[in-house]
């Protein structure tokens, strides 16, 4: 059962990303992550709330808020990133940010494995070959959609290692982490929108339509980081995030099933490579 959870939380992850950047080529990439993010948090607090979680004791509030913080400022370049480059490629990019793990676990003396070391090799290879068409102005959204990809990456690292922080101890601290996280996302894009209203005045209304799109975001998400939680929690970490970690493989086959999106060949080699890469650095 542990297997599929995590399996479905990497499907879940999928489709909200796609839909993300799906979403942010129409509409303002703030306007999405507010939406979606405020999605999450009203579907998280009745679940907290019958669930007693909120007794929890607060250890987890500054690494959770933290990851909040960081993880919103990621997940917005990353929409950013999908919005205007090829999602094949950003993908795979961005899911690479498993490796940050590895990095400071040697910057803390410890010895990573020989699947780790192969999956950083297999990794970089990979982006090598699928970013060279973008980086030569060949494919779509050029340099600046690898380089918000790579900071996405970065980001997504930083909030693995503060959320494995934040929810250690009761089982509560778990979805206390993922409440405190979309609380802070929601006041950080709430003063952002504010600013940004008052001194450029933009429209910030959204369609019916776009404004299903968009509640399906918060909704996928959170339901991925409540099966990941689970089935992280109830069999081996390494095995859980090996497969949650398979996500672009969806948001990549989205793309090419809805929006037509062709990769050369030379991208197709890359990517495999760099999920190849993923996978290994996550099992190791």
């Amino acid at each position: 059962m542990s297997a599929f959870l995590a399996l479905l939380s990497s499907c879940l992850w999928g489709v909200s990303d796609f839909l993300g950047g799906t979403a942010s080529r129409r509409l303002p990439v703030t306007s999405v992550l507010g939406l979606s993010q405020l999605t999450a948090l009203l579907l998280l607090v009745p679940v907290a709330t019958a669930t007693g979680a909120l007794d929890t004791p607060r250890s987890y509030v500054l690494p959770a808020a933290v990851a909040g913080a960081v993880g919103i400022t990621a997940l917005g370049m990353f929409f950013r990133a999908l919005s205007t480059g090829t999602m094949g490629v950003v993908a795979p990019i961005a899911a690479l940010g498993v490796a940050v793990p590895v990095v400071v676990g040697l910057a803390r003396g410890e010895s990573p494995s020989s699947w780790q070391l192969a999956g950083i090799a297999i990794a970089v290879i990979g982006v090598v070959l699928a970013s060279g068409p973008e980086l030569t102005g060949e494919g779509a959204g050029g340099a600046t959609a690898l380089l918000l990809a790579g900071g996405a990456a970065v980001g997504f690292g930083v909030v693995l290692l503060l959320v494995a922080q934040a929810s250690e101890g009761e089982s509560g601290a778990v979805l206390m982490t993922l409440l405190t996280m979309r609380l802070t996302s929601v006041l950080m894009l709430t003063t952002l929108l504010l600013a940004v209203v008052r001194r450029r005045g933009w429209d910030l209304h959204v369609g019916r339509a776009d404004a299903g799109l968009i509640l399906s975001i918060g909704v996928f998400d959170v339901a991925a980081n409540g099966t990941y939680a689970v089935a992280s929690r109830s069999s081996l970490v390494s095995v859980a995030s090996v497969l949650a970690s398979l996500y672009p493989v969806v948001t990549a086959l989205l793309a090419f099933q809805v929006l037509g999106e062709r990769l050369r060949r030379v991208q197709v080699v890359g990517v495999a490579a760099s999920l190849t890469g993923v996978v290994l650095l996550a099992a190791g």
